[in-house]
């Protein structure tokens, strides 16, 4: 497996959830991380925290406020970057907007328009725009690759049809992405998380009495994109989905617990 000591990644929307797990599993690997989001602070759930924490991982931790539904940010992040870095060998989108109150359940026609913008503006087209201002630094990589974070959502119903819409975006804009990369020997991927127990949803389950025994562990999500992304394959892989469960199994992950849950999404398709 590729080493990744050095390297220069980013992850967006990192001050919590998937992509907090993300960026601290490129930390355990020697990874310079550059996390983005809007919330900072000394909170448990800012970039500042994230970014602390990779230091302490093992990795060099950067924060930068972004909000990735302003394509000025965007563009400021990865200007940023360039002055610092000059490169990013790991670029991970993986910044989503929670519609609040959550669109769960129902019709579409009870859910307010903005949910869409929530969903696929930031879920959808800031990843885009983040992809076309990180490309350049990412041809100044001797090995860049990209992942995606996106969800089963894409290929049977969660949540909300607007909710689908954003994530099977998301897994063709990749697959198409991966064809126009693929000359300069840049690989990108969907990574299907399963059931994941992040701050959002850890929340909801003290509500509501959820188990969630059986849930990935953003730590875990992140070992397991972390594994890919060191894999030497991953080029072979290109414009593919890749299924969480599917990576701790081949690469014999285990979450900060010891732990390796074993529940997977009822309705996916293989």
């Amino acid at each position: 497996m590729s080493d990744l000591k050095g390297q220069i990644a980013v992850v967006t929307g990192s001050s919590r959830g998937i992509g907090k797990g993300i960026a601290l599993a490129l930390a355990e690997q020697g990874c310079t991380v550059y996390a983005t989001g809007r919330t900072i602070g000394d909170g448990d759930r800012t970039i500042d925290t994230t970014a602390r924490q990779v230091t302490a991982a093992g990795g060099v931790g950067h924060a930068i406020r972004c909000d990735h539904g302003d394509d000025d940010d965007i563009a400021r992040l990865f200007e940023q970057i360039g002055q610092e870095a000059g490169r990013i060998d790991i670029l991970v989108n993986n910044v989503y907007k929670i519609p609040s109150p959550p669109a769960w359940g129902g019709g579409y026609w009870d859910h307010p328009i903005s949910i869409w913008d929530d969903q696929v503006g930031i879920g959808l087209r800031a990843h885009y725009v983040a992809s076309w201002h990180a490309a350049g630094l990412m041809f100044e990589s001797d090995n860049a690759r990209m992942l995606n974070v996106s969800s089963p959502g894409g290929q049977s119903y969660h949540f909300s049809s607007s909710y689908g819409a954003g994530k099977a975006g998301l897994d063709r804009l990749t697959a198409d992405m991966a064809v126009e990369l693929q000359p300069k020997g840049i690989p990108a991927c969907v990574l299907y998380p399963g059931s994941v127990s992040t701050e959002f949803i850890q929340d909801a389950a003290e509500e509501q009495g959820m188990d969630l025994s059986q849930s990935q562990t953003p730590l875990l999500v992140g070992r397991a994109a972390t594994s890919l992304l060191m894999s030497d394959d991953m080029m072979a892989r290109t414009g593919t989905i890749q299924w969480v469960e599917d990576l701790i199994a081949e690469f014999d992950l285990f979450d900060e617990n010891g732990s390796r849950p074993t529940a997977k999404y009822a309705q996916r398709d293989s």
